[in-house]
């Protein structure tokens, strides 16, 4: 018997391996469009860029709730595919990020598949009967009452 935790097969696995099946199979649709190059984890902040305009990564990494080192990870990825540019902000500290025409011409298409993927969800969530919903509301509410970190804290103890 293998003393590797990960050669175990975790409680975890087979969401993370349908999540990344689901995020392929999204990606897959716009290659089968024509687009090539984007990735499901540009098209919130592509088109939020296209609703609020030009915008520094910090402002960005805000308006999407995410960190400024994941937004500023996913710019660079989006700038690389062709979809933003970036230029210095008012203070030379900053970067103002913006559409290219290319991705801009794209927005359609982006917030079609969003609207689409929320319809898959949802019928997905009514097939199983609220299942998804009622997963997300009670994981939400556990973590809510003690969270992820607690956990782990208590579960290596003090000494780790």
């Amino acid at each position: 018997m293998t003393t590797d935790p990960t050669r175990v097969p975790g409680r975890w696995d087979r969401l993370f391996q349908l999540l990344k099946e689901m995020d392929a199979d999204i990606e897959a649709l716009y290659t089968r469009r024509g687009v090539t190059g984007m990735r499901s984890r540009f098209v919130r902040p592509l088109i939020r860029l296209s609703h609020e305009g030009p915008m520094t990564i910090s402002a960005l990494a805000q308006s999407l709730g995410t960190t400024h080192s994941a937004t500023s990870q996913t710019v660079a990825a989006m700038r690389r595919a062709g979809f933003v540019t970036s230029a210095p902000g008012t203070d030379g500290r900053t970067q103002v990020v913006s559409l290219t025409p290319e991705a801009g011409a794209l927005v359609p298409l982006l917030e079609a598949e969003w609207r689409a993927t929320e319809a898959v969800v949802a019928a997905l969530d009514d097939e199983l009967d609220g299942a998804v919903t009622a997963l997300s509301a009670r994981l939400g509410e556990a973590l809510a009452h003690r969270s992820m970190a607690e956990r782990l804290d208590d579960e290596l103890g003090a000494d780790a």
